[in-house]
Order: C-alpha cells, then structure tokens, then sequence
C-alpha cells in the first residue's frame, strides 16, 4: 500500500471528503477534493474547511512520504498552518505540495539530537489551473522518548 492508499484507508476526513491521493512521493504530493454539493459553501465552491483539509491533507502525504522511514523513532506532527483563500473555487480542486526544506537536512537535524521544523507549502488549483489558495503547514518531527 502506498502513502495516498494508507491514508485514504486510516484518516476519517479524507475518507469523508473523498479525497483522491493522485501523486504520493518524496518530492511532492498531489491530492483531489471532488466537486461535491454536501461540501459547499454559500456561493457553490468547495467550503473552506473542505479546502483546508484538503490542502493539510497533501502536506500529510509528503511527510509522510519523505520520513515515514523515520516513524520508528519520531512522530510527525504540524505545529502550525497558515491559509490564504486567493481566487473563487469551483468544481474540482486540487493540492500539490512540497517540501520547503531538503528532506536529509531535516533528518540530519534528527540525527544531531534536535526536533527539525520544516514547512510544507501547498498550492490550491481550480481545474483552469487557477491558483485558489495557498497554505504552508510548518510541520516537526518529534523524537520518540
């Protein structure tokens, strides 16, 4: 099972907004939220929670991607998100991210004995290709105790 395959199976809400793990990789991840009525807001687009999760959700897959052979002796966790809604929403969206800091320096940081912080940042397309959001999720890798 890949990365977007085990957390479509395991994380609830990106069960319950569909979302569709297209591309899963060290380098980046790709995630689809598709259009569907239940998760509009008032003016017909995806809702920005819907949108949030979505793009918080790609920067999981990343990390995921990129450190789960770290997972035996650190925990990633986000510490902190910001979110810019840019441009109208409508129909399918989708999340690509990357990372904002080279995967071996982050470890390297692990490996000396420190909790490495790196951002993810994560842009929000329309199918036009119009960028609709931009996120950047600062995430840590805690050491197990």
């Amino acid at each position: 099972m890949n990365v977007g395959e085990l957390l479509a199976a395991t994380v609830p809400m990106a069960r319950t907004l569909n979302l569709q793990f297209l591309e899963t990789t060290p380098e980046r991840a790709v995630v689809r939220l598709p259009d569907q009525p239940d998760y509009h807001n008032h003016v017909g687009g995806p809702h920005a929670g819907a949108m949030f999760t979505l793009a918080e959700s790609a920067s999981g897959a990343i990390v995921l991607a990129a450190f789960g052979d770290q997972l035996s002796r650190a925990v990633p966790l986000a510490v902190k998100a910001d979110i810019a809604y840019k441009k109208l929403a409508k129909g399918v969206v989708t999340a690509t991210a990357t990372l904002g800091r080279p995967a071996a320096d982050v470890v390297a940081e692990l490996d000396a004995g420190g909790r490495p912080e790196f951002p993810v940042t994560i842009a929000i397309q329309r199918e036009d290709e119009a960028v609709t959001g931009e996120m950047t999720v600062v995430w840590t890798l805690r050491p197990n105790a």
